[in-house]
Protein backbone atom coordinates (compact mmCIF):
# COMPACT_ATOMS: atom_id res chain seq x y z
CA UNK A 1 0.00 0.00 0.00
CA UNK A 2 1.66 2.99 -1.24
CA UNK A 3 0.63 5.97 1.50
CA UNK A 4 2.38 8.61 -0.38
CA UNK A 5 -0.57 7.97 -3.09
CA UNK A 6 -3.22 8.22 -0.77
CA UNK A 7 -1.90 11.02 1.23
CA UNK A 8 -1.42 13.25 -2.25
CA UNK A 9 -4.90 12.05 -3.71
CA UNK A 10 -6.69 12.88 -0.57
CA UNK A 11 -4.82 16.09 -0.42
CA UNK A 12 -5.23 16.84 -4.49
CA UNK A 13 -9.02 16.07 -3.92
CA UNK A 14 -9.82 18.41 -1.04
CA UNK A 15 -7.88 20.93 -2.95
CA UNK A 16 -9.92 20.80 -5.97
CA UNK A 17 -13.07 20.27 -3.62
CA UNK A 18 -12.33 23.83 -1.71
CA UNK A 19 -11.49 25.46 -5.30
CA UNK A 20 -14.35 24.34 -7.04
CA UNK A 21 -16.41 25.35 -3.80
CA UNK A 22 -14.74 28.67 -4.18
CA UNK A 23 -15.05 29.18 -8.05
CA UNK A 24 -19.12 28.41 -7.54
CA UNK A 25 -19.72 30.50 -4.81
CA UNK A 26 -17.63 33.87 -6.27
CA UNK A 27 -19.53 32.96 -9.63
CA UNK A 28 -22.77 32.84 -7.74
CA UNK A 29 -22.26 35.99 -6.05
CA UNK A 30 -21.27 37.95 -9.17
CA UNK A 31 -24.58 36.98 -11.37
CA UNK A 32 -26.29 37.77 -8.47
CA UNK A 33 -24.92 41.22 -8.04
CA UNK A 34 -26.12 43.95 -6.04
CA UNK A 35 -29.63 41.96 -5.93
CA UNK A 36 -27.84 39.97 -3.10
CA UNK A 37 -26.57 42.89 -1.25
CA UNK A 38 -29.88 44.61 -1.69
CA UNK A 39 -31.75 41.19 -0.16
CA UNK A 40 -29.64 41.55 2.78
CA UNK A 41 -29.94 45.16 3.29
CA UNK A 42 -33.64 45.03 3.15
CA UNK A 43 -34.09 42.99 6.11
CA UNK A 44 -36.41 43.88 8.28
CA UNK A 45 -37.15 43.64 12.51
CA UNK A 46 -39.23 40.54 11.91
CA UNK A 47 -36.97 37.58 12.77
CA UNK A 48 -38.82 34.77 10.43
CA UNK A 49 -38.04 37.07 7.45
CA UNK A 50 -34.40 37.48 8.65
CA UNK A 51 -34.14 33.88 8.81
CA UNK A 52 -35.65 33.22 5.22
CA UNK A 53 -33.93 36.02 3.45
CA UNK A 54 -30.47 34.21 5.35
CA UNK A 55 -31.69 30.78 4.06
CA UNK A 56 -32.38 32.00 0.37
CA UNK A 57 -28.94 34.03 0.14
CA UNK A 58 -26.70 31.42 1.92
CA UNK A 59 -28.04 28.98 -0.69
CA UNK A 60 -27.15 30.87 -3.52
CA UNK A 61 -23.91 32.09 -2.63
CA UNK A 62 -23.49 28.41 -1.14
CA UNK A 63 -21.30 29.52 2.21
CA UNK A 64 -22.70 30.65 5.38
CA UNK A 65 -19.26 32.15 5.87
CA UNK A 66 -19.63 34.84 3.12
CA UNK A 67 -23.18 35.50 4.76
CA UNK A 68 -22.20 35.56 8.64
CA UNK A 69 -18.94 37.93 7.60
CA UNK A 70 -21.30 39.92 5.47
CA UNK A 71 -23.16 40.07 8.75
CA UNK A 72 -20.50 41.31 10.32
CA UNK A 73 -19.40 43.93 8.02
CA UNK A 74 -22.91 45.44 7.93
CA UNK A 75 -23.43 46.04 11.37
CA UNK A 76 -20.00 47.12 11.89
CA UNK A 77 -21.02 49.94 9.06
CA UNK A 78 -23.97 50.40 10.78
CA UNK A 79 -26.09 49.37 8.26
CA UNK A 80 -28.11 46.70 10.38
CA UNK A 81 -28.85 45.99 14.04
CA UNK A 82 -28.20 42.83 16.00
CA UNK A 83 -31.53 41.22 15.92
CA UNK A 84 -31.71 41.32 12.29
CA UNK A 85 -28.31 40.00 11.27
CA UNK A 86 -28.81 36.86 14.25
CA UNK A 87 -31.77 36.35 12.32
CA UNK A 88 -30.15 36.21 9.03
CA UNK A 89 -27.20 34.03 10.61
CA UNK A 90 -29.74 31.37 12.10
CA UNK A 91 -30.96 31.49 8.53
CA UNK A 92 -27.62 31.00 6.93
CA UNK A 93 -27.16 27.52 9.25
CA UNK A 94 -29.71 26.27 7.23
CA UNK A 95 -28.97 27.06 3.96
CA UNK A 96 -25.43 25.85 4.06
CA UNK A 97 -26.88 22.56 4.44
CA UNK A 98 -27.87 22.78 0.74
CA UNK A 99 -24.10 22.25 -0.37
CA UNK A 100 -24.41 18.64 1.61
CA UNK A 101 -27.55 17.43 -0.14
CA UNK A 102 -26.10 18.40 -3.48
CA UNK A 103 -23.04 17.01 -2.81
CA UNK A 104 -24.81 13.46 -1.49
CA UNK A 105 -25.82 13.12 -5.06
CA UNK A 106 -24.34 10.51 -7.26
CA UNK A 107 -23.62 12.73 -9.73
CA UNK A 108 -19.16 12.23 -10.39
CA UNK A 109 -19.90 10.77 -13.82
CA UNK A 110 -20.91 14.22 -14.73
CA UNK A 111 -17.88 15.90 -13.45
CA UNK A 112 -15.42 16.14 -16.10
CA UNK A 113 -17.96 17.11 -18.46
CA UNK A 114 -18.88 19.89 -16.26
CA UNK A 115 -15.24 20.62 -16.21
CA UNK A 116 -14.75 20.99 -19.89
CA UNK A 117 -17.85 22.84 -20.57
CA UNK A 118 -17.01 25.73 -17.59
CA UNK A 119 -13.46 26.09 -19.23
CA UNK A 120 -14.76 26.24 -22.49
CA UNK A 121 -18.04 29.01 -21.83
CA UNK A 122 -14.89 30.87 -19.31
CA UNK A 123 -12.32 31.13 -22.41
CA UNK A 124 -14.73 31.83 -25.03
CA UNK A 125 -17.62 33.78 -23.69
CA UNK A 126 -17.89 37.76 -24.77
CA UNK A 127 -19.98 39.09 -21.98
CA UNK A 128 -18.38 38.94 -18.61
CA UNK A 129 -21.82 37.77 -16.75
CA UNK A 130 -21.53 34.35 -18.95
CA UNK A 131 -17.86 34.04 -18.16
CA UNK A 132 -19.45 33.83 -14.33
CA UNK A 133 -21.77 31.47 -15.59
CA UNK A 134 -18.96 29.36 -16.83
CA UNK A 135 -16.96 29.65 -13.40
CA UNK A 136 -20.16 28.36 -11.48
CA UNK A 137 -20.38 25.38 -13.72
CA UNK A 138 -16.20 25.10 -13.73
CA UNK A 139 -16.64 24.59 -9.83
CA UNK A 140 -19.65 22.25 -9.99
CA UNK A 141 -17.89 20.15 -11.53
CA UNK A 142 -14.31 20.33 -9.66
CA UNK A 143 -16.40 20.05 -6.10
CA UNK A 144 -17.19 16.75 -7.68
CA UNK A 145 -14.26 15.85 -9.07
CA UNK A 146 -12.76 16.56 -5.99
CA UNK A 147 -15.13 14.29 -4.17
CA UNK A 148 -14.43 11.67 -5.70
CA UNK A 149 -10.71 11.86 -5.70
CA UNK A 150 -11.19 11.70 -1.63
CA UNK A 151 -13.15 8.89 -2.03
CA UNK A 152 -10.53 6.76 -4.03
CA UNK A 153 -7.76 8.17 -2.12
CA UNK A 154 -9.30 6.72 1.31
CA UNK A 155 -10.33 3.45 -0.91
CA UNK A 156 -7.08 1.55 -0.13
CA UNK A 157 -7.37 2.42 4.20
CA UNK A 158 -11.03 0.04 4.36
CA UNK A 159 -8.98 -3.13 4.33
CA UNK A 160 -5.93 -1.65 6.25
CA UNK A 161 -6.04 -3.31 10.20
CA UNK A 162 -4.09 0.08 11.83
CA UNK A 163 -6.79 2.38 9.98
CA UNK A 164 -10.02 -0.15 11.00
CA UNK A 165 -8.25 -0.14 14.65
CA UNK A 166 -7.94 4.10 14.66
CA UNK A 167 -11.35 5.08 13.34
CA UNK A 168 -13.44 2.35 15.43
CA UNK A 169 -12.32 4.88 18.28
CA UNK A 170 -14.85 7.44 16.26
CA UNK A 171 -17.53 5.17 17.68
CA UNK A 172 -20.83 7.33 19.36
CA UNK A 173 -22.36 4.91 20.99
CA UNK A 174 -20.61 6.48 24.67
CA UNK A 175 -20.13 9.75 25.45
CA UNK A 176 -16.51 9.71 25.40
CA UNK A 177 -16.71 8.62 21.45
CA UNK A 178 -19.19 11.44 21.03
CA UNK A 179 -17.09 14.14 22.03
CA UNK A 180 -13.80 13.11 20.38
CA UNK A 181 -15.98 12.66 17.43
CA UNK A 182 -17.58 16.40 17.61
CA UNK A 183 -13.94 17.57 18.70
CA UNK A 184 -12.09 16.27 15.81
CA UNK A 185 -14.93 17.61 13.73
CA UNK A 186 -14.77 21.38 15.08
CA UNK A 187 -10.44 21.41 14.59
CA UNK A 188 -10.86 19.47 10.99
CA UNK A 189 -13.50 22.79 10.01
CA UNK A 190 -10.83 25.07 11.67
CA UNK A 191 -8.02 23.82 9.11
CA UNK A 192 -9.87 23.88 6.22
CA UNK A 193 -12.05 26.27 7.47
CA UNK A 194 -15.06 25.03 5.24
CA UNK A 195 -17.99 23.04 7.07
CA UNK A 196 -18.98 22.05 3.35
CA UNK A 197 -15.65 20.56 3.02
CA UNK A 198 -15.54 18.60 6.44
CA UNK A 199 -18.65 17.61 5.25
CA UNK A 200 -17.11 16.35 2.11
CA UNK A 201 -14.32 14.58 3.50
CA UNK A 202 -17.18 13.00 6.59
CA UNK A 203 -18.92 11.53 3.66
CA UNK A 204 -16.01 9.91 1.62
CA UNK A 205 -14.80 8.13 4.73
CA UNK A 206 -17.96 7.40 5.43
CA UNK A 207 -18.82 5.99 1.86
CA UNK A 208 -15.47 3.52 2.42
CA UNK A 209 -17.03 1.87 5.67
CA UNK A 210 -14.44 3.81 7.90
CA UNK A 211 -16.83 5.51 10.06
CA UNK A 212 -20.38 4.63 10.60
CA UNK A 213 -23.29 6.42 10.67
CA UNK A 214 -23.50 7.78 14.32
CA UNK A 215 -19.73 8.68 14.37
CA UNK A 216 -20.32 10.68 10.99
CA UNK A 217 -23.46 12.39 12.50
CA UNK A 218 -20.79 13.57 15.89
CA UNK A 219 -18.47 14.86 13.52
CA UNK A 220 -20.82 16.92 11.60
CA UNK A 221 -21.83 18.26 15.00
CA UNK A 222 -18.38 19.74 15.87
CA UNK A 223 -18.28 21.07 12.11
CA UNK A 224 -21.03 23.20 13.09
CA UNK A 225 -18.74 24.59 16.21
CA UNK A 226 -15.63 24.92 13.82
CA UNK A 227 -17.41 27.15 11.48
CA UNK A 228 -18.19 29.84 13.96
CA UNK A 229 -14.57 30.55 14.04
CA UNK A 230 -14.69 32.17 10.46
CA UNK A 231 -17.20 35.24 12.13
CA UNK A 232 -15.05 35.55 14.88
CA UNK A 233 -11.61 35.91 12.84
CA UNK A 234 -14.05 38.46 10.39
CA UNK A 235 -15.14 40.01 14.02
CA UNK A 236 -10.98 40.83 15.32
CA UNK A 237 -10.86 44.79 15.34
CA UNK A 238 -14.62 45.45 14.27
CA UNK A 239 -16.62 47.38 17.06
CA UNK A 240 -18.78 45.71 19.57
CA UNK A 241 -21.55 45.53 18.18
CA UNK A 242 -19.78 43.35 15.14
CA UNK A 243 -18.27 41.51 17.76
CA UNK A 244 -21.53 40.47 19.46
CA UNK A 245 -23.04 39.35 15.84
CA UNK A 246 -20.21 36.72 15.49
CA UNK A 247 -20.81 35.62 19.28
CA UNK A 248 -23.95 34.79 18.97
CA UNK A 249 -23.19 32.86 15.56
CA UNK A 250 -20.52 30.51 18.34
CA UNK A 251 -23.53 30.53 21.22
CA UNK A 252 -26.55 29.31 18.60
CA UNK A 253 -23.96 26.81 17.05
CA UNK A 254 -22.25 25.55 20.63
CA UNK A 255 -25.78 25.16 22.64
CA UNK A 256 -27.37 23.64 19.33
CA UNK A 257 -24.87 20.69 19.59
CA UNK A 258 -24.71 20.67 23.20
CA UNK A 259 -28.62 19.36 22.92
CA UNK A 260 -28.22 17.76 20.56
CA UNK A 261 -25.40 15.60 22.18
CA UNK A 262 -27.63 15.17 25.02
CA UNK A 263 -30.38 13.88 22.46
CA UNK A 264 -28.21 12.42 20.32
CA UNK A 265 -29.23 9.00 20.33
CA UNK A 266 -32.92 9.77 19.92
CA UNK A 267 -31.48 12.53 16.97
CA UNK A 268 -29.77 9.72 14.91
CA UNK A 269 -32.89 7.37 15.06
CA UNK A 270 -34.57 10.68 13.76
CA UNK A 271 -32.47 11.19 10.81
CA UNK A 272 -32.35 7.21 9.97
CA UNK A 273 -36.37 7.46 10.19
CA UNK A 274 -36.38 10.43 7.72
CA UNK A 275 -34.33 8.85 5.17
CA UNK A 276 -35.41 5.44 5.27
CA UNK A 277 -39.17 5.78 5.50
CA UNK A 278 -39.80 8.98 4.18
CA UNK A 279 -37.31 9.27 1.42
CA UNK A 280 -37.26 5.88 0.60
CA UNK A 281 -33.40 5.68 0.57
CA UNK A 282 -31.85 2.22 1.59
CA UNK A 283 -29.46 1.60 4.78
CA UNK A 284 -26.67 3.30 5.98
CA UNK A 285 -24.78 0.80 6.97
CA UNK A 286 -25.90 -1.48 3.67
CA UNK A 287 -22.48 -2.36 1.64
CA UNK A 288 -22.25 -2.48 -2.18
CA UNK A 289 -18.88 -3.31 -4.03
CA UNK A 290 -17.09 -2.74 -0.50
CA UNK A 291 -18.92 0.86 -0.22
CA UNK A 292 -21.65 2.23 1.15
CA UNK A 293 -23.45 3.83 -1.02
CA UNK A 294 -26.58 5.92 1.09
CA UNK A 295 -24.72 6.62 3.77
CA UNK A 296 -23.76 9.94 2.24
CA UNK A 297 -27.22 10.70 1.96
CA UNK A 298 -28.02 10.10 5.35
CA UNK A 299 -25.22 12.36 6.72
CA UNK A 300 -26.39 15.10 4.68
CA UNK A 301 -30.04 15.32 5.96
CA UNK A 302 -28.13 15.08 9.79
CA UNK A 303 -26.67 18.19 8.91
CA UNK A 304 -29.73 19.46 7.18
CA UNK A 305 -32.12 18.51 10.22
CA UNK A 306 -29.75 19.47 13.18
CA UNK A 307 -29.74 22.80 11.38
CA UNK A 308 -33.06 23.25 10.99
CA UNK A 309 -33.82 22.06 14.47
CA UNK A 310 -31.85 24.98 16.18
CA UNK A 311 -32.66 27.64 14.04
CA UNK A 312 -36.50 27.17 14.89
CA UNK A 313 -35.38 26.82 18.60
CA UNK A 314 -33.31 30.17 18.39
CA UNK A 315 -36.12 31.57 16.40
CA UNK A 316 -38.30 31.34 19.58
CA UNK A 317 -35.37 32.39 21.87
CA UNK A 318 -33.60 34.98 19.75
CA UNK A 319 -34.34 37.70 22.50
CA UNK A 320 -32.34 35.48 24.77
CA UNK A 321 -29.76 35.09 22.22
CA UNK A 322 -29.35 38.52 21.93
CA UNK A 323 -29.21 39.44 25.54
CA UNK A 324 -26.40 36.54 25.71
CA UNK A 325 -24.45 37.68 23.24
CA UNK A 326 -24.26 41.60 24.60
CA UNK A 327 -23.26 39.81 28.00
CA UNK A 328 -20.75 37.97 26.72
CA UNK A 329 -18.53 40.48 24.87
CA UNK A 330 -16.53 42.57 26.50
CA UNK A 331 -15.81 45.79 25.58
CA UNK A 332 -17.09 49.63 25.80
CA UNK A 333 -20.08 50.90 23.50
CA UNK A 334 -18.44 53.28 21.25
CA UNK A 335 -18.61 57.09 22.30
CA UNK A 336 -19.62 59.00 19.34
CA UNK A 337 -19.72 62.27 20.85
CA UNK A 338 -15.95 62.29 21.55
CA UNK A 339 -15.08 60.32 17.94
CA UNK A 340 -13.04 61.82 15.84
CA UNK A 341 -15.09 63.13 12.73
CA UNK A 342 -12.34 62.69 10.22
CA UNK A 343 -11.73 58.94 11.20
CA UNK A 344 -14.26 56.49 8.82
CA UNK A 345 -16.35 54.52 11.24
CA UNK A 346 -18.14 52.54 8.79
CA UNK A 347 -14.47 51.53 6.48
CA UNK A 348 -13.22 48.13 6.86
CA UNK A 349 -10.16 47.15 4.83
CA UNK A 350 -10.56 43.08 5.73
CA UNK A 351 -14.12 43.58 3.51
CA UNK A 352 -12.11 45.05 0.17
CA UNK A 353 -11.85 41.24 -1.32
CA UNK A 354 -15.79 41.39 -0.65
CA UNK A 355 -17.38 43.78 -2.65
CA UNK A 356 -20.73 43.22 -1.88
CA UNK A 357 -19.82 43.94 1.84
CA UNK A 358 -16.97 46.97 1.14
CA UNK A 359 -19.23 49.04 -1.50
CA UNK A 360 -22.08 49.46 1.20
CA UNK A 361 -19.78 50.41 3.64
CA UNK A 362 -17.75 52.95 1.37
CA UNK A 363 -21.61 54.46 0.68
CA UNK A 364 -22.13 54.75 4.08
CA UNK A 365 -19.18 56.45 4.76
CA UNK A 366 -19.91 58.72 1.93
CA UNK A 367 -23.15 59.38 3.34
CA UNK A 368 -21.95 60.46 6.78
CA UNK A 369 -19.44 62.66 4.69
CA UNK A 370 -22.17 64.53 3.59
CA UNK A 371 -24.20 64.96 6.71
CA UNK A 372 -20.92 66.37 7.61
CA UNK A 373 -20.61 68.66 4.87
CA UNK A 374 -24.18 70.04 5.85
CA UNK A 375 -23.58 70.51 9.17
CA UNK A 376 -20.83 72.34 8.43
CA UNK A 377 -22.81 74.28 5.76
CA UNK A 378 -25.91 75.15 8.41
CA UNK A 379 -23.32 76.16 11.26
CA UNK A 380 -20.91 78.38 8.58
CA UNK A 381 -23.79 80.14 6.65
CA UNK A 382 -26.42 81.01 10.60
CA UNK A 383 -23.33 83.35 11.40
CA UNK A 384 -24.43 85.81 9.20
CA UNK A 385 -28.10 86.13 11.35
CA UNK A 386 -26.52 85.37 14.93
CA UNK A 387 -23.23 87.42 14.40
CA UNK A 388 -21.47 84.67 16.62
CA UNK A 389 -18.25 84.53 15.86
CA UNK A 390 -17.69 81.68 17.81
CA UNK A 391 -19.93 79.32 16.31
CA UNK A 392 -17.40 79.41 13.35
CA UNK A 393 -14.64 78.07 15.26
CA UNK A 394 -15.50 74.29 14.30
CA UNK A 395 -15.45 74.99 10.16
CA UNK A 396 -11.49 74.35 10.18
CA UNK A 397 -12.15 71.43 11.84
CA UNK A 398 -14.93 70.09 9.74
CA UNK A 399 -12.70 71.05 6.47
CA UNK A 400 -10.29 69.33 7.70
CA UNK A 401 -12.30 66.01 8.47
CA UNK A 402 -13.85 66.46 5.15
CA UNK A 403 -10.77 65.98 3.61
CA UNK A 404 -9.70 62.96 5.37
CA UNK A 405 -12.30 61.59 4.67
CA UNK A 406 -12.36 62.15 1.03
CA UNK A 407 -8.83 60.71 1.07
CA UNK A 408 -9.42 57.16 3.22
CA UNK A 409 -12.77 56.62 1.16
CA UNK A 410 -10.59 56.95 -2.42
CA UNK A 411 -7.55 54.74 -0.88
CA UNK A 412 -10.35 52.48 0.21
CA UNK A 413 -12.45 52.43 -3.10
CA UNK A 414 -9.46 52.24 -5.43
CA UNK A 415 -8.14 48.85 -2.78
CA UNK A 416 -12.09 47.05 -3.54
CA UNK A 417 -11.24 48.22 -7.53
CA UNK A 418 -7.90 45.95 -7.75
CA UNK A 419 -9.99 42.92 -6.89
CA UNK A 420 -12.63 40.79 -8.79
CA UNK A 421 -15.32 43.07 -9.19
CA UNK A 422 -18.17 43.12 -12.09
CA UNK A 423 -19.30 46.08 -14.38
CA UNK A 424 -21.80 46.96 -12.30
CA UNK A 425 -19.06 47.15 -9.44
CA UNK A 426 -16.90 49.26 -11.25
CA UNK A 427 -19.70 52.38 -11.99
CA UNK A 428 -20.35 51.96 -8.50
CA UNK A 429 -16.88 52.75 -7.56
CA UNK A 430 -16.90 55.31 -9.82
CA UNK A 431 -20.13 56.96 -9.21
CA UNK A 432 -18.81 57.15 -5.38
CA UNK A 433 -15.41 58.56 -5.96
CA UNK A 434 -17.47 61.06 -7.79
CA UNK A 435 -19.34 61.78 -5.00
CA UNK A 436 -16.62 62.24 -2.49
CA UNK A 437 -14.50 64.10 -4.87
CA UNK A 438 -17.76 66.89 -4.80
CA UNK A 439 -18.85 66.56 -1.36
CA UNK A 440 -15.40 67.80 -0.12
CA UNK A 441 -15.69 70.67 -2.85
CA UNK A 442 -18.40 71.39 -1.24
CA UNK A 443 -16.48 71.68 2.15
CA UNK A 444 -14.43 74.38 0.44
CA UNK A 445 -17.01 76.60 -1.07
CA UNK A 446 -18.24 76.47 2.64
CA UNK A 447 -14.80 77.26 3.88
CA UNK A 448 -14.76 80.54 1.70
CA UNK A 449 -18.31 81.59 2.72
CA UNK A 450 -17.05 81.09 6.45
CA UNK A 451 -13.56 83.58 5.47
CA UNK A 452 -16.16 85.94 4.11
CA UNK A 453 -18.58 85.81 6.66
CA UNK A 454 -15.67 86.35 9.22
CA UNK A 455 -14.79 89.26 7.43
CA UNK A 456 -18.11 90.51 7.35
CA UNK A 457 -18.47 90.46 11.06
CA UNK A 458 -15.01 91.22 12.36
CA UNK A 459 -15.06 94.67 10.38
CA UNK A 460 -18.67 95.36 11.32
CA UNK A 461 -19.97 94.80 7.93
CA UNK A 462 -23.75 94.90 7.28
CA UNK A 463 -25.75 94.12 4.17
CA UNK A 464 -29.11 95.88 3.71
CA UNK A 465 -32.30 94.36 4.40
CA UNK A 466 -32.77 93.37 0.68
CA UNK A 467 -29.33 91.64 0.50
CA UNK A 468 -30.11 89.96 3.65
CA UNK A 469 -33.44 88.99 2.34
CA UNK A 470 -31.89 87.43 -0.68
CA UNK A 471 -28.69 85.81 1.40
CA UNK A 472 -31.25 84.21 3.47
CA UNK A 473 -32.97 83.06 0.11
CA UNK A 474 -29.73 81.57 -1.12
CA UNK A 475 -28.76 79.74 1.54
CA UNK A 476 -31.88 78.20 2.37
CA UNK A 477 -32.44 77.25 -1.15
CA UNK A 478 -28.92 75.67 -1.62
CA UNK A 479 -29.19 73.69 1.73
CA UNK A 480 -32.32 71.79 0.51
CA UNK A 481 -30.32 70.99 -2.83
CA UNK A 482 -27.21 69.64 -0.35
CA UNK A 483 -29.95 67.75 1.95
CA UNK A 484 -31.83 66.08 -1.01
CA UNK A 485 -28.84 64.93 -2.19
CA UNK A 486 -27.10 63.36 0.72
CA UNK A 487 -30.35 62.16 1.08
CA UNK A 488 -30.79 60.43 -2.60
CA UNK A 489 -27.33 58.86 -1.83
CA UNK A 490 -28.44 57.28 1.59
CA UNK A 491 -31.80 55.87 -0.25
CA UNK A 492 -29.70 54.87 -3.40
CA UNK A 493 -32.74 57.39 -5.12
CA UNK A 494 -31.61 57.25 -9.00
CA UNK A 495 -34.59 59.45 -10.24
CA UNK A 496 -33.23 62.68 -8.83
CA UNK A 497 -32.13 64.27 -11.82
CA UNK A 498 -35.31 66.17 -13.25
CA UNK A 499 -35.87 67.77 -9.72
CA UNK A 500 -31.87 68.31 -9.26
CA UNK A 501 -31.80 69.98 -12.63
CA UNK A 502 -34.31 72.50 -12.09
CA UNK A 503 -33.09 72.99 -8.35
CA UNK A 504 -29.67 73.85 -10.46
CA UNK A 505 -31.07 76.27 -12.71
CA UNK A 506 -33.13 78.19 -10.49
CA UNK A 507 -29.60 78.83 -8.52
CA UNK A 508 -28.34 79.85 -11.08
CA UNK A 509 -31.03 82.68 -12.16
CA UNK A 510 -31.22 83.22 -8.80
CA UNK A 511 -27.07 84.44 -8.31
CA UNK A 512 -27.43 86.54 -11.76
CA UNK A 513 -30.71 88.18 -10.53
CA UNK A 514 -29.33 89.03 -6.88
CA UNK A 515 -25.87 90.51 -8.55
CA UNK A 516 -28.51 92.23 -10.99
CA UNK A 517 -30.05 93.46 -7.97
CA UNK A 518 -27.13 94.47 -6.26
CA UNK A 519 -25.64 96.38 -8.81
CA UNK A 520 -29.22 98.29 -9.35
CA UNK A 521 -29.34 99.31 -5.48
CA UNK A 522 -25.14 100.57 -5.66
CA UNK A 523 -26.25 102.46 -8.31
CA UNK A 524 -29.22 104.21 -6.58
CA UNK A 525 -27.01 104.71 -3.32
CA UNK A 526 -29.21 102.26 -1.26
CA UNK A 527 -26.24 99.95 -0.70
CA UNK A 528 -22.37 100.41 0.20
CA UNK A 529 -19.83 99.24 -1.65
CA UNK A 530 -17.84 96.69 0.98
CA UNK A 531 -20.78 94.97 2.05
CA UNK A 532 -21.78 94.59 -1.72
CA UNK A 533 -19.08 93.43 -2.72
CA UNK A 534 -18.27 90.29 -0.11
CA UNK A 535 -21.94 89.63 -0.81
CA UNK A 536 -21.48 89.12 -4.20
CA UNK A 537 -18.76 86.46 -3.65
CA UNK A 538 -21.21 84.71 -1.38
CA UNK A 539 -23.49 84.46 -4.18
CA UNK A 540 -20.29 83.01 -6.08
CA UNK A 541 -20.15 80.74 -3.76
CA UNK A 542 -23.26 79.35 -2.70
CA UNK A 543 -23.72 78.98 -6.93
CA UNK A 544 -20.20 76.57 -6.14
CA UNK A 545 -22.04 74.29 -3.76
CA UNK A 546 -24.80 73.83 -6.07
CA UNK A 547 -22.50 73.17 -9.38
CA UNK A 548 -21.17 70.48 -6.89
CA UNK A 549 -24.64 69.29 -5.14
CA UNK A 550 -25.38 68.36 -9.11
CA UNK A 551 -22.48 66.74 -9.77
CA UNK A 552 -23.00 63.64 -7.17
CA UNK A 553 -26.92 63.93 -8.45
CA UNK A 554 -25.50 62.70 -11.50
CA UNK A 555 -23.58 60.78 -9.87
CA UNK A 556 -26.20 59.02 -7.79
CA UNK A 557 -27.89 59.20 -11.17
CA UNK A 558 -25.28 56.54 -12.72
CA UNK A 559 -24.95 59.18 -15.36
CA UNK A 560 -21.14 59.91 -14.70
Amino acid sequence: MNFTNIILQALGGLGLFLFGMKLMSDGLQKVAGDRLRAFLEAVSNKRLVGCVVGALVTAVVQSSSVTTVTMVGFVNAGLMNLTQAVGVILGANVGTTITAQLIAFKISDIALPAIFVGVAISFFAKRRKWRYVGEIILGFGLLFYGMELMKNGFKPLRTHPDFISFFTKFDANSTGGILLCVLTGTVLTVLVQSSSATVGITMALASQGLLNLPGSVALILGDNIGTTVTAQLAAIGSNIHARRVAMAHTIFNVFGVLYIVVLFNPFVGLVSWITSSVMGAGGAEAVVAGEKPNISRYIANAHTLFNVVNCVVFLFLMPILVKASIKLTFGKEPDTVLQDMGRPIHLDYKFVDNPSVALTMAREETVRMGRLAQVMYRDVTEVMFNRKLENLARWKQSEEALDNLQKAITDFLVQVSQGSITDTESREINSLLRMVNNIERVGDATENLAELTEEMVENKLELAERGMEDYRTMRNKVGRFLEMVVTATSERNRDIMEVAQTMEDEIDFMREEMRDDYLTRLRSGVCTVDPGLVFVDMLTNFEKVGDYCYNVAQAVAGLR
